[in-house]
């Protein structure tokens, strides 16, 4: 992939997102811990997911991205039925790699500060190579 092909991704790139605290995103539902709270995997999703949407428009056709990477420091508890607003930035590219700094906050304060990293890919390349670690030898 050239250094073309991803012109449209510049540093500075944000995103944004807000989910309302749903059972299901619980740490109790999850497992993550015994409390009726956000859970850290949700908030790793959500993470990824506003990262991932704030390029997805900008790559070339057949071209998406994949988290490789991701630190998190969770510093406080969200509750069922608080907002969470989930904002990034992309600030480094290196070749495919795409580097994020998100902060995540519900309606009171800071919940979370996160790097992220995302890989692009070749759609097609990427489902061969899937399908051809699944097969059964």
């Amino acid at each position: 992939m050239s250094t073309s092909d991803i012109q449209a991704l510049v540093p500075g790139i944000e995103g944004r997102a807000q989910w309302t605290v749903a059972v299901e995103h619980l740490a109790s539902t999850w497992g993550s811990g015994l409390v009726d709270v956000l859970a850290t995997p949700t908030l790793v999703g959500f993470c990824e997911e506003v990262a991932r949407q704030s390029v997805r428009a900008l790559l070339p056709p057949g071209k998406q991205t994949v988290g490789t990477l991701v630190h998190i420091e969770h510093l406080a508890a969200t509750p069922l039925g608080m907002k969470v607003t989930v904002q990034s930035k992309l600030v480094e590219i290196d070749g495919r790699r795409l580097t994020f700094v998100i902060e995540a906050n519900d309606e009171r304060e800071l919940v979370a500060r996160c790097e992220h990293q995302r890989f692009i890919i070749e759609q097609e390349r990427f489902s061969a190579r899937i399908s051809e670690k699944s097969r059964l030898e």
